[in-house]
């Protein structure tokens, strides 16, 4: 059975409808940096999922061609990702056009910046398009408030202001900078999923 990141870490994916603290490990994944409404057809963010997808799906299929990873083992691409804020701040729901993004999908452990460099090169050739923008991110989140929401992409402030109070119960703070920022996992096709029943991790950084 191949390995299904969101059943062997519930913690980091299948986290409960109510707020909770997670300190979360440094990870590595397959990037690219955009702005503009996320909504827009043909835009920056719609573009960066289509890259993502061919450079992950590429490491998930080099078993299949003549490039062999080393420590390669069966698993399910994991879900798409995504870090969010507005300027220098917070993510300001009102103004999408202003977004700034980081989208990115989370690489196996064994995947080394050389076979990171491997599929992105083996991406372009096939598809014969310009993989450049797609960079290795190694992302060092630590501790966090998070919690699931379902509905609406546009519902989220109702959580995440739920989530601000349950971090201040904690005698936390929300800990946004330059690296931390707004994160969010979608665990729904937002095509085959109606717009209530979306499933999507909030995760806010923080500190003590």
């Amino acid at each position: 059975m191949a390995f299904d990141f969101k059943k062997e870490y519930k913690a980091f994916y299948l986290p409960p409808a109510s707020p909770t603290v997670v300190d979360v490990p440094p990870m590595d994944y397959i990037a690219v940096r955009g702005s503009g409404n996320p909504n827009d057809e043909g835009g920056a963010y719609k573009a960066s999922i289509e890259l993502l997808y061919g450079v992950a799906f590429t490491l998930k299929m080099s078993k299949m061609g003549d490039h062999r990873i080393a420590g390669y083992f069966d698993y399910v691409v994991p879900p798409l990702e995504g870090l969010w804020w507005s300027g220098q701040g917070e993510v300001d729901y009102a103004h999408k056009e202003e977004f700034q993004f980081i989208s990115m999908i989370r690489l196996p452990e064994f995947v080394t910046r050389e076979e990171f460099d491997w599929a992105v090169g083996e991406a372009a050739r096939k598809k014969k398009k310009d993989f450049s923008s797609v960079e290795f991110f190694h992302y060092e989140e630590g501790l966090c408030v998070q919690c699931m929401h379902v509905g609406p992409y546009d519902a989220e402030p109702a959580t995440i202001e739920k989530m601000r109070q349950f971090a201040a119960q904690e005698g936390l703070s929300i800990a946004f900078d330059e690296r931390r920022r707004h994160h969010e996992i979608y665990l729904s096709d937002p095509r085959r999923t109606a717009a209530d029943k979306l499933k999507t991790v909030i995760r806010y950084p923080v500190a003590r």
